[in-house]
């Protein structure tokens, strides 16, 4: 689909995506470099990165890959010294490397826990509190009279509960608290604006596939209110308005991008029902009002 924002909406911006080699992060990645930033994107698995660098370069994207985890202090520090040394500046810093997996409470190991507390909500602070130097106002490298942006990327599976997820509920409930917390402390010292994004189901992703197989999918789309999954676009397309200036009165949000999937209650009755039994209980509680005490006389 073509955007609905200008080409040069983000002209001399740089951005550093974290897991911005695949997925939803490739595509915010792509995104955000087709409307004027410069791209750097972090990533553990070196033959990810170099394709993924190769795919944005040949589409005339200024990009470049840094091998990092962001689990690791080291790396989230020399990721985003080296992203400042070969731009110049940091304006954009989104969080979207994750982990998960289906997995019954009962048998995920405390390790596998903390695995991805450690990726999703400890890396998520660690790549944030890094970067503060570079996108707080008067940072090193601003060149803007304004602080910069952080995305975090999150999701729904917290807002009700989820079934075998309890882990990535917990970490993505840690991030929105992330989100949240450094809105309100880095806003109001550094005129930073965090944000985030809950995406739904999104077709033709890694955590699609793995959580959501396509037999299951294709039954999950009956309690879908817009009977549909996402495209990685929809999630790209509210990044750019999050980090521009389209945003720039929104702090301390978090989207949700998910057609109402957040929503689901599966019908119990067909429509059609509903309103003939809806028409029987209106024409007795006419007959026989409710509430109504009778005399003993």
């Amino acid at each position: 689909m073509e955007s609905p924002f200008k080409a040069d909406i983000l002209k001399g911006k740089v951005g550093l995506i974290t897991g911005g080699g695949s997925g939803i992060g490739f595509e915010i990645s792509t995104q955000l470099g087709k409307h004027g930033a410069s791209i750097a994107i972090m990533g553990r698995r070196k033959h990810v990165l170099q394709a993924a660098v190769s795919a944005l370069q040949s589409l005339g994207i200024h990009a470049v890959g840094f091998e990092g985890d962001v689990r690791k202090q080291e790396d989230a520090k020399r990721v985003i010294e080296s992203t400042f040394k070969h731009f110049g500046h940091i304006d954009i810093l989104v969080n979207a490397a994750a982990g998960n997996f289906l997995v019954p409470a009962e048998d995920l190991s405390t390790n596998g826990f903390r695995t991805v507390m450690d990726i999703d909500s400890v890396g998520t602070f660690t790549m944030c509190r890094e970067a503060l130097k570079y996108l707080k106002k008067g940072g090193r490298g601003r060149n803007s009279p304004s602080g910069g942006s952080i995305l975090n990327i999150s999701a729904t599976l917290h807002y009700t509960a989820s079934w075998y997820q309890i882990h990535v509920s917990a970490a993505k409930a840690a991030v929105d608290s992330i989100t949240r917390n450094l809105a309100l402390e880095w806003g109001t010292d550094y005129d930073i604006r965090v944000n985030g994004i809950a995406p739904g189901p999104i077709a033709d992703t890694p955590g699609l596939s793995k959580l959501a197989p396509d037999e299951i999918t294709i039954k999950a789309l009956e309690h879908l209110p817009s009977y549909k999954i996402g495209d990685k676009w929809d999630i790209a397309m509210s990044a750019i308005y999050l980090v521009s200036d389209a945003g720039k009165f929104v702090n301390g949000t978090t989207l949700v991008v998910d057609g109402g999937h957040w929503l689901r209650n599966p019908r119990r009755l067909p429509k059609e029902e509903v309103k003939q039994l809806s028409r029987v209980v209106e024409k007795r509680s006419r007959e026989t009002p409710v509430g109504v005490p009778s005399s003993k006389l």
